[in-house]
């Protein structure tokens, strides 16, 4: 990619967003339930233009680090980001153990990267 890339939570529209050239080209939606202590991923878009760039895999490693850094869980039905988790296991902890979503991480080795 040759245009800077920006990764933000924007907690107005409920996404994390990537913005190149002041344009969204792709985001992950969320959803905080009741108390905080855990968001729920439910999608990763990438506008078709942009894909192939390795623009979700920065969109879903922004938004783990983030849920990290807040001290909360993952409720996951996104199954890029189930997949992303598999080839990153040191995510594995953020997936809430009672409320783990419908997209659960494959039980395999990492992908080579």
């Amino acid at each position: 990619m040759t245009a800077e890339m920006d990764v933000r939570r924007n907690g107005d529209t409920g996404s994390y967003e990537a913005v190149v050239d002041g344009q969204v080209v792709g985001m992950i939606v969320y959803h905080v339930p009741r108390g905080g202590q855990r968001v729920t991923l439910s999608h990763t878009i990438v506008e078709p233009g942009y894909r192939g760039r390795g623009i979700a895999s920065r969109l879903v490693k922004h938004a783990l680090d983030d849920l990290r850094g807040r001290d909360q869980k993952l409720t996951n039905y996104c199954t890029f980001v189930a997949d992303y988790i598999a080839d990153h296991p040191e995510y594995r902890d953020l997936v809430d153990d009672r409320f783990p979503g419908r997209a659960t991480v494959p039980d395999r080795e990492p992908r080579e990267r």
